[in-house]
């Protein structure tokens, strides 16, 4: 028989798995899914099987993520996809916070997870829901190679200047304390496809990559190796996005913790679910701020101008950063869809070489395009991420080293 070729990619939230089949010979997706709202009397699994278009949706109490992932076996394996399959070559799980010691994808082991586990107190949300799917996994086909995949790996190329706080670095080191950045397989995605858009080679190229989507980063790519990132120690540091601030001058927590009275907990829930474009105004959806900005809305058009204005720092930022900028990239739902984000954030850049096209950004499309006039001298592209395509493809290619 030929070497398996399919890999199954798992994203495993507190309450929630989102997954996909595909099969590496093409990167071809053979069947995607979700399962929400985990531990719950109304929880729902929505399953495709890309091949047929069938979907199927169930509802109905799924206690934890043992019982979700073998309803999600269930469901391939009436598509003829089971976890059982001799075709399946590995799980590939995607992991938020690999700290430093997890620069590249990792085949899991014992030692492995409890390096992920030492890594909850920097990511007390996200690590230890991904340990969850892991171990579950891994319990439905221990014989399978299972290959965890970091967020935070892309961006562990920044030089010390860049990660380091300034902050005294024995407390640093030892609680851990400098900036990893987030969204890193979006980054890593969306910068080499930008260099292939370019007809170029990613070693040949400086990107800017911005990521705007509920949660919003932007990167700075040199030649295919991140060298800064906006997100921090955790992603609320960097851009306005939905729900979470962004950069704050670090004092504000103590005037609400001094002056109102707030606890660290409420703090905490202000800064990452009660701020950012849905603290501004009362919603995180861009669509909806539009329409209101259209029927007049003065708070959701300050919101807007806010959120324009941090990311055309960031944008001159990390221009400076490069030196010189070959692309700006942007991606996600926001930064895919929204094209008077994309106009407001380059307008008035002229004189850095970026400019957009207003007909070719008014365009809607489901590959990467150019929005910028052919005469601009900095490339500014809409390209569509991929996240669940690069974990599947830096699984299989470890996978495949190791057979």
């Amino acid at each position: 028989m030929s070497n398996p070729t399919r890999v199954l990619v798992l994203n495993s939230g507190s309450s929630s798995v989102k997954y996909q089949l595909l099969d590496m010979r093409d990167s071809s997706r053979l069947a995607a899914g979700l399962v929400e709202r985990i531990g719950e009397q109304t929880s729902r699994l929505r399953h495709t099987c890309l091949g047929t278009g069938d979907t199927r949706e169930h509802s109905g109490p799924i206690a934890d993520h043992d019982a979700a992932l073998k309803a999600v076996a269930g469901e391939l394996s009436r598509d003829g996809l089971g976890l059982d399959s001799p075709e399946l070559a590995a799980i590939g799980h995607r992991v938020v916070h690999g700290g430093l010691f997890f620069t590249e994808p990792t085949v899991i082991d014992d030692e492995v997870l409890t390096e992920i586990e030492r890594l909850i107190p920097v990511a007390p949300l996200h690590n230890p829901a991904n340990l969850t799917g892991i171990r579950t996994a891994r319990a439905l086909r221990p014989d399978l190679p299972q290959v965890a995949v970091f967020d935070t790996a892309f961006h562990t190329t920044m030089p010390e200047s860049a990660a380091r706080y300034a902050i005294d670095p024995r407390i640093a080191d030892r609680h851990r304390i400098r900036r990893y950045g987030f969204h890193g397989t979006s980054h890593a995605y969306v910068s080499r496809r930008t260099a292939r858009l370019l007809g170029k080679d990613p070693s040949e190229v400086n990107v800017i990559v911005l990521h705007l989507g509920n949660g919003a980063s932007a990167s700075a790519v040199e030649k295919g190796r991140c060298v800064d990132t906006s997100m921090g120690l955790t992603p609320l540091e960097g851009l306005v996005m939905g729900t979470r601030s962004g950069d704050l001058d670090p004092a504000v927590i103590f005037h609400l913790a001094r002056v109102g009275g707030m606890s660290m907990e409420e703090i905490d829930t202000l800064l990452n679910k009660r701020s950012g474009l849905f603290g501004l105004c009362g919603d995180n959806d861009m669509r909806e701020i539009r329409r209101r900005i259209d029927e007049g809305d003065e708070e959701a058009a300050l919101a807007f101008d806010i959120y324009i204005h941090r990311l055309k720092k960031y944008i001159g930022a990390y221009y400076a950063v490069l030196g010189t900028v070959d692309a700006v990239a942007f991606t996600a739902g926001v930064g895919e869809n929204a094209a008077p984000v994309r106009a407001a954030a380059v307008a008035g850049l002229e004189s850095l070489g970026l400019a957009v096209d207003p007909e070719r950004n008014a365009v809607r499309g489901d590959g990467p395009r150019l929005i910028s006039p052919e005469s601009s001298r900095v490339a500014v592209a809409v390209v569509p991420t991929d996240e669940e395509l690069e974990i599947a493809t830096q699984t299989y290619a470890l996978v495949g080293k190791h057979n």
